[in-house]
């Protein structure tokens, strides 16, 4: 008997495998096609010296040209370009702030979601929203909508003065109490509106986590004496554990795709303006491989945490 029960659920664990396969073959394939060959093509890039004319795209290997290295066009990026090493510490520095922020923003606002409350249905609505008016042609209309620039410009000349936050940085800054982290704080409360934006898919992904923890674990918690604080913690945290492993890594890779990162504008710049596809190449290499790093080292350290069960 243990043996046939056994025998069912590595079948159920296999098939469970097959379809989670299926259902990531269409990216698979599609990178495959359309992403393999321009993915190498831009490595090979940037260790190439690019001609740009009128009727040619030339790669000479750099090692092959005249006075120059290997890694020329990386330590172009590294030392020669007077902002690409700033903006990079700058931009993964925010990166950091942006998705904790990120995390426990959407985290608190699924446990209130979660909650049994009249009208719940639309109130989860309204917090998916920000998912489909940051989608491109939402987007669009948002950064370039006029009349709201002008609302926005009003109630920055209306509400000028008597910003709260502005308040108490100058008095911790007159008293010098944590000036810097103080600061990095009222940056994030003065932009909760781009928190809230970035939000949308975690919460929905946090809030069917919690949909899924039996009423019956709270209600014997509840009997044995615990808190709700004791059951957060012995509970639900240990319930979506895994989810905030799922969550970072899509928060960080969503914000590398953010319209305002500087270091994407930096290479931008280089691509399209400058005409120097060897160094924007080498660029987004520096910046992808450094963006990987931190996504595999904080999810080794995520994972320690993540209490898989049955």
């Amino acid at each position: 008997m243990k043996k046939k029960a056994k025998h069912k659920v590595v079948g159920l664990e296999k098939r469970k495998a097959i379809a989670g396969y299926l259902f990531i073959s269409p990216f698979i394939l599609g990178f495959l096609v359309f992403m393999i060959k321009p993915f190498f093509q831009s490595l090979y890039m940037s260790f190439c010296d690019v001609e740009v004319g009128a009727a040619k795209f030339e790669l000479h290997f750099l090692p092959t040209v005249e006075n120059k290295g290997l890694f020329d066009n990386f330590y172009y990026a590294f030392r020669t370009d007077p902002d690409f090493v700033r903006l990079l510490t700058e931009e993964l520095t925010r990166m950091v702030i942006y998705s904790l922020a990120i995390i426990v923003f959407s985290f608190f606002i699924s446990l209130i979601l979660n909650q049994k409350f009249g009208g719940r249905a639309l109130v989860r609505a309204v917090f998916f929203l920000p998912v489909i008016l940051s989608s491109g042609v939402m987007l669009g209309l948002e950064s370039d909508n006029q009349l709201m620039d002008q609302i926005a410009q009003s109630v920055e000349e209306a509400t000028a003065g008597v910003s709260i936050t502005d308040g108490l940085q100058t008095i911790l800054r007159t008293t010098g109490v944590g000036v810097r982290a103080f600061e990095k704080v009222f940056e994030l409360i003065n932009n909760i509106y781009d928190v809230a934006l970035a939000s949308g898919i975690q919460i929905i992904i946090f809030l069917s986590g919690l949909q899924t923890i039996p009423r019956s674990m709270y209600e014997a918690a509840e009997i044995e004496g615990c808190t709700a604080w004791e059951s957060l913690w012995k509970i639900t945290f240990p319930s979506i554990s895994s989810l905030f492993l799922v969550n970072w890594i899509y928060t960080v890779v969503d914000f590398c795709m953010r319209s305002d990162n500087q270091v994407i504008d930096k290479i931008q710049t280089f691509m399209l303006s400058l005409q120097n596809y060897g160094v924007s190449s080498a660029m987004s290499w520096i910046y992808f491989i450094i963006v990987i790093a931190f996504i595999g080292i904080t999810s080794l350290l995520l994972s320690k945490g993540v209490y898989y069960y049955d």
